[in-house]
């Protein structure tokens, strides 16, 4: 099955009912029965730890949260068709790609709360994912868009070393307009670099609509400036987004180079926890994704009109995620939290005299002061 670029409309798999959008099988997609209870589950993992991480919020027990609620099918989608030894370079809303990855719940709520299990030690702002190690998910940087020059470097290493890893980057439709989305693109379309370029268009860079960004049809498009494919994708098509990714990941292994894929989704909840939405839409507007284009909804019925999807499952399920949340956030809970001797460590790959010198003195003056 192959999907074609820059077309007028969002490429779409399954409609909101649940039927299928055109003569298809999972089998052209690379996925078998299991393959699309996988997904599923995800979808449903993801909600559920979401859902509570803005209850941490509202219980005052974390300070800050960005909700991904709306655009699970869009993370896990294009998660799932990358391999363990590719990179990804999330932004701040890709909860769903980071469990995909291979992060766990506790290493989740651990980066939430600022724990010591985080994989950041508890030194990164909250909703900003990462892990190293067995794991390439390079944690993100508030400033917008500043990932995309890094991961088309990361890819150029990639293609110079002869590796057939691919690199996945990740960011919203607000980092179109920051001058590192055009660079990292124009460099990625002259070295026909093995990345794949995914924007999470939930319509809004905090306050500002999808007009006041760009005045092109859509983002996709923009990829004929660069040389190389564009996709635009119906996000909460969950099947639609696992294809196309899928598609475009594959080739860039094969040497194929680049390609943008722009998954047109939405958040349901503000830009953040310290956000206000209701001044810049409207409840309707919100009621209208949530009511009827909701990605988890939309794939539960495909399930159940295939026979592989009833109400016990679904229950069942809920009762694993919620389980799998508890789990993850009692070990985060029991972790301490870094000490202030910590404050310095990873600003620089090896220890300067410089910082060795202030962590004794300011060791010291706690001591002092105790």
């Amino acid at each position: 099955m192959r999907f074609e670029p820059f077309t007028e409309e969002p490429i779409g798999l399954v409609n909101a009912d649940g039927t299928p959008a055109g003569k298809w099988e999972p089998a052209d997609l690379g996925l078998d029965e299991d393959g699309l209870k996988s997904l599923y589950r995800w979808l449903v993992l993801t909600r559920a730890v979401d859902d509570r991480g803005l209850i941490l919020v509202k219980q005052g027990r974390a300070g800050f949260f960005a909700q991904s609620a709306g655009q699970e099918a869009a993370m896990v989608g294009s998660a799932a068709p990358l391999r363990s030894d590719d990179w990804i370079f999330p932004a701040h809303r890709e909860l769903g790609v980071c469990l995909v990855a291979g992060m766990s719940t506790a290493d989740i709520f651990g980066q939430i709360l600022g724990r010591t299990n985080d994989p950041a030690g508890g030194r990164q702002m909250p909703s900003h994912l990462g892990k190293g190690g067995d794991l390439r998910v390079v944690p993100p940087s508030s400033v917008v868009g500043s990932q995309i020059p890094q991961a088309a470097g990361v890819a150029l290493g990639i293609k110079i070393r002869g590796g057939d890893q691919v690199v996945a980057c990740y960011f919203g439709d607000g980092a179109t307009s920051e001058g590192d989305f055009h660079v990292g693109l124009n460099c990625a379309g002259v070295y026909r670099l093995p990345i794949v370029f995914v924007c999470q268009n939930n319509q809004y860079a905090i306050s500002i609509g999808l007009s006041g960004q760009t005045a092109s049809k859509n983002i996709a498009v923009k990829a004929v400036a660069y040389g190389f494919d564009g996709y635009l994708v119906n996000g909460q098509d969950l099947l639609a987004v696992h294809g196309v990714t899928r598609q475009a990941v594959q080739r860039a292994r094969e040497g194929g180079g680049p390609a943008l894929l722009e998954l047109v989704t939405y958040r349901y909840g503000p830009h953040s926890s310290a956000d206000d939405d209701r001044r810049y839409r409207t409840r309707e507007e919100l009621d209208e994704w949530r009511e009827r284009r909701d990605p988890l909804r939309r794939m539960r019925r495909y399930l159940g009109h295939q026979g592989l999807w009833d109400d016990d499952r679904e229950a069942e399920l809920a009762a694993e995620c919620k389980r799998i949340v508890d789990e993850g956030l009692a070990v985060a809970e029991a972790a301490p939290e870094p000490g202030p001797e910590t404050i310095a460590d990873h600003t620089f790959a090896r220890p300067y005299a410089f910082l060795t010198r202030q962590k004794e003195a300011l060791l010291a003056d706690l001591e002092a002061s105790r």
